[in-house]
C-alpha cells in the first residue's frame, strides 16, 4: 500500500512540476496553433505547450496506471521475503 501511494504521489508531483516548468517556458513562443476537438476549437496556443501538455498527461497517466495495476504483494522489493 505504501509503495502504491509513493508511486501515485511521485507521478502527480512530477507531472505538476513539469507543468509548472512548461508554463514558465512557453510564454515567449511565437508559433501558435489551435486544436480541433470535434465540438469546437481551442484558442491559439504555442505548439511547444501543446506537445508539453501531452507529455505531462502521459507521465501522470503512466504513473497512475502503474500504481493501480501493481500486484497485491507488490509492496515488497523483488527477491525479498
Amino acid at each position: 500500500m505504501l509503495l502504491r501511494l509513493r508511486l501515485l504521489l511521485g507521478s502527480l508531483g512530477g507531472g505538476a512540476l513539469l507543468l509548472l516548468l512548461l508554463c514558465l517556458g512557453a510564454q515567449n513562443l511565437d508559433q501558435r496553433a489551435s486544436l480541433n476537438l470535434g465540438f469546437g476549437r481551442t484558442i491559439a496556443l504555442p505548439t511547444g505547450f501543446l506537445v508539453g501538455v501531452a507529455l505531462v498527461l502521459g507521465v501522470i497517466s503512466g504513473g497512475t496506471a502503474t500504481a493501480l495495476l501493481l500486484p497485491r504483494g507488490g509492496d515488497q522489493a523483488p527477491g525479498r521475503e
